[in-house]
This record gives C-alpha cells, sequence and structure tokens, in this order.
C-alpha cells in the first residue's frame, strides 16, 4: 500500500483502524486530546476508582495528539489543523466521534457554570473526579447509559446522588418497564435518589458563579454542587458540513463506509450508513474494521451491526451485570418469554417474531447472554423442536 492515509480521530474507530492497516500503512492519525487513546467505555470505572486511566488505553498506535482537525481542502485534498500544519491525504477517513448533547437549560450560556460538567472524555473525567468527595451533592440530568453509569460511578465515590431523568424509565432505549424498574432497585440501594418523568428547567448559580441547585420543571429545586449532564450524544459532523460532504444526522456513508466524496470515509459515532447512527463501541469496531479490508482492496462491505448493549455495575455489596439487544418491546402476534427471580434480583426475557429473535433483556444472571446473542446477530431461523423457554436456560438453548 502506497497511499496516504489520512485519519482524523484518535478514539475507538480511528485507532482501530490504523492498527488493522498494519505497520506497512502509510497512515496519519489526527487525535484532539492530548491524552493516550482510550477505551470511552470504561470512563465510569476510571471515575468510580476501580481503574486508573493507564489502565483504559487502547492499543499503542502512532497519533500526532493534541492536533485539532479544522478544515478539508477537497480539491486539494488536504487537511488544515489548528497548529497551522497541513496534512495531504489519497484517503481520508472521518472518525471524529460525538460531541455531548448540552440540553438548553436556563443558567446555561456560551460557557458551563462552575460544577457543571459534561462526562465524554478523559479530561471530564478527571475534572468530576476532583471534585467529588464523600457527602458531595450531585445531581446527574439523564437516565440513560450513560447518566445510569455516571450516577453509579459517583454514587460508589460517596455522593449524595440524585438522578434526574426526564423519561417514564431508565435506559428506555434498551429496557423495558420491568428490567428498568430492577435497575433502578440496584441504584438506589447504592443510595441514589431516582426521579423519572422529571423535566429539569434550569441551573440556579451562586454569588460565586458556582452551580448551587437544579431547578425542576415544577420549580422543585434540587441542591447541587456538582451537576452531570449525561443527556446524550450527536455525531461530530462539523468538518463534514464545512466541506459540503453529505450529512443528515451523521455523515452518510455507503456500504464501502464512503461518503459523497469518493475520497473520503467515515467510520464510528460520526457515521450514518443506511439511515443508521450507531453511536456504540461494537458498530465502531466493525466498521473500522470493514474499511481496512476496503482500503487494503479486499471488496469488504459493511451491511450494518447488529449491537448489544452490556454494562456493569459493580460494588461490594451489590453488583450488577445487565445486556440488551434488539427490541425488547413486543408486538401484536409476538412471543415472549420471561423469566424473573426477585430474591436473586434476577430478570430474563426474549422476544420472539415468526421464528427470528428480535430482542431480549437479562438482568443478573448472563450465563444464556452468549447463545441469545449468536442466535440474534445471526438472523436464522430458529428450530421449530427448539421450546421458546430453552432460550433462557443457561446455554441459551443452544
Amino acid at each position: 500500500m502506497t497511499s496516504e492515509i489520512v485519519v482524523i480521530g484518535g478514539g475507538t474507530a480511528g485507532v482501530r483502524l490504523a492498527r488493522q492497516l498494519g505497520a506497512g500503512a502509510r497512515v496519519t492519525v489526527l487525535g484532539e486530546e492530548t491524552h493516550a487513546p482510550y477505551n470511552r467505555v470504561l470512563l465510569a470505572e476510571v471515575l468510580a476508582g476501580r481503574y486508573g486511566p493507564e489502565v483504559i488505553a487502547l492499543p499503542e498506535v502512532p497519533v500526532r495528539r493534541g492536533v485539532r482537525a479544522t478544515s478539508v481542502d477537497r480539491d486539494r485534498r488536504v487537511v488544515h489543523c489548528a497548529d497551522g500544519t497541513a496534512v495531504g491525504y489519497d484517503r481520508l477517513v472521518l472518525a471524529t466521534g460525538s460531541n455531548p448533547v448540552l440540553p438548553p437549560l436556563r443558567g446555561i450560556g456560551p460557557g458551563l457554570p462552575d460544577g457543571v460538567h459534561p462526562f465524554r472524555t478523559l479530561d471530564d473525567c478527571a475534572a468530576l473526579s476532583g471534585a467529588v468527595r464523600p457527602g458531595t451533592r450531585a445531581v446527574v440530568v439523564g437516565g440513560g447509559l450513560l447518566g445510569v453509569s455516571a450516577a453509579r460511578a459517583l454514587a460508589v465515590r460517596g455522593a449524595k446522588v440524585v438522578l434526574a431523568q426526564q423519561g417514564e424509565h431508565l435506559m428506555e432505549r434498551q429496557l423495558d418497564v420491568s428490567a428498568s424498574g430492577l435497575l433502578r432497585a440496584h441504584l438506589e440501594l447504592l443510595g441514589v435518589e431516582v426521579h423519572t418523568e422529571c423535566r429539569v428547567r434550569g441551573l440556579r448559580t451562586t454569588p460565586e458563579g458556582t452551580v448551587g441547585a437544579v431547578v425542576l420543571a415544577d420549580g422543585f429545586a434540587l441542591d447541587a454542587e456538582i451537576v452531570v449532564l449525561a443527556c446524550g450524544v450527536r455525531p461530530r459532523v462539523g468538518l463534514a458540513v464545512d466541506a459540503g460532504l453529505e450529512v443528515r444526522r451523521g455523515v452518510v456513508v455507503d456500504d464501502e463506509l464512503r461518503t459523497s466524496d469518493p475520497h473520503i470515509h467515515a467510520i464510528g459515532d460520526c457515521a450514518e450508513h443506511d439511515g443508521v447512527v450507531q453511536g456504540l463501541a461494537g458498530p465502531a469496531l466493525e466498521q473500522a474494521d470493514v474499511l481496512a479490508s476496503v482500503l487494503n482492496g479486499e471488496g469488504a462491505r459493511y451491511s450494518g451491526t447488529r449491537a448489544l448493549t452490556r454494562l456493569t455495575l459493580a460494588s461490594a455489596t451489590s453488583p450488577l451485570d445487565l445486556a440488551a439487544f434488539g427490541d425488547p418491546t413486543p408486538r401484536p402476534g409476538d412471543d415472549v418469554v420471561q423469566l424473573a427471580d426477585a430474591t436473586r434480583g434476577a430478570y430474563r426475557k426474549v422476544v420472539v417474531r415468526g421464528d427470528r429473535l428480535v430482542g431480549g433483556v437479562l438482568l443478573g444472571d448472563l450465563a444464556s447472554v452468549g447463545a441469545l446473542a449468536r442466535a440474534w446477530e445471526g438472523d436464522e431461523a430458529l428450530p421449530d423442536s427448539l421450546p421458546l423457554l430453552h432460550l433462557l436456560t443457561n446455554d441459551g438453548g443452544a
């Protein structure tokens, strides 16, 4: 391979691509953060104090750290950077990831008040770690995967945590009502105060300019010394928009992860394939692997990823594992199998549509998750001879 490949983004997708292309490839990876590349999925474990930052480092690849790409000149095939340098390319890969969503709350201006934190980067994690102490009053806004992880981590550190979720239940994208109820009970055992169907209106600051409270839509105020904004993420597409590439929610790519410019590809959180922005680590890794094969001339194609969400909530007194995949909400005519053990706090459910496994949720007991994930990811017909209850046995009916 003799072409010059430039990758913008030193996160999971960009680093995986550089590794898969191999030492013989002429690859330049531009990473905006000054840290060595790391596994963003494990940030909550760093915040909880279970891991040091060095533990979540990704395998070493050469990255130009602290270099922010500011524009792409498609005619000359050059990337311009904030430090005044320019990098030419034959193939450009956008692996720019996503940005945290900052909700339009009163009290949030051009900058965040002191004590208000997003939770997306290692620097965010370090800032939170430096601010939290036993007894610190912390409010986490957002009850999705990121918010739940942050609330648990802060509680483990001894903070007095309130989790405010606008939706009807926690982790609505992944969990059904029953599973969410068990998750809520787990968080409450850790001391987290959970509020659902709770809309945040704004922030109240002290005369010194630091956050003092989170104000709800009904006027009730939650005292806070720390506020974590975990309201989701948005694909980071500014470079692509400015360069004139086709962008919808994400940078639109085809089955070769190619954008509307044949010399530019996109992978990971910033990419939109077949109308879907995946936004998870698993699909980002798969896209990087496919693109490495494409750039190596091996004729690979990306057809989408059937991603499984997994979360481990570790604590000395009440650890909890959960996994979710597909659509756990049945439609009329679907078959549903559920097993619940209130004593052990375990819950397992699968949804079967016709002869296909279309979704499932497991909490507390993940012994069957491997076989279930394989059956779902393979999208193959279930054997007629297999009783549905066997899908929830320890071997998943294998």
